[in-house]
């Protein structure tokens, strides 16, 4: 899978999301962060290892530069951050690649499959949002998430971003 796009975020999966904006914060220089409680990954709309996912996660946005930082706390139900977090206890946990349009997005799915890299989860948030997380044990983060992010969740993105002028 030959991937050109230039990763946009970096997240990391943790028990708790103040500590972890407060040490990438220090680190990186976000200056605020917007929260999302309990997102659900809804099993009629997202999958995790072939089957119907069903959990929950608070997930907070900040930026360094032009890169979002995305921090994930798993709430309620297994999936792939709860799986990450017991497995490998907090950490990074992913870089994303926006691919700039639906069919781009399939295509770089598809691409994956064809050369035998395993799809772990995958699904369509509120708002149209498609991701999907593609195992990437051997580059040394657990996985590389492929995205495509439709105009009104980018508005949200862009209004984060301006948080941080």
């Amino acid at each position: 899978m030959m991937l050109d796009q230039t990763p946009v975020q970096i997240a990391w999966v943790t028990h708790d999301l103040d500590v972890t904006e407060g040490a990438l914060s220090a680190m990186l220089g976000a200056r605020s962060w917007v929260r999302m409680n309990d997102v659900h990954f809804a099993p009629e709309a997202c999958s995790y290892l072939g089957a119907p996912a069903d959990f929950t996660a608070h997930v907070s946005f900040s930026y360094a530069g032009d890169t979002q930082l995305e921090v994930i706390q798993p709430v309620a139900g297994r999936g792939v951050y709860s799986d990450f977090l017991a497995a490998s206890g907090p950490g990074l946990h992913h870089v994303c690649l926006a691919a700039p349009d639906a069919e781009a997005f399939e295509a770089m799915v598809v691409g994956a499959e064809r050369d035998g890299i395993d799809v772990i989860g995958r699904g369509t948030m509120p708002g149209g949002m498609r991701f999907a997380y593609v195992a990437a044990a051997d580059a040394g983060v657990p996985c590389i998430e492929l995205a495509y992010i439709p105009p009104d969740v980018q508005k949200f993105f862009d209004h984060v971003k301006q948080e941080q002028l």
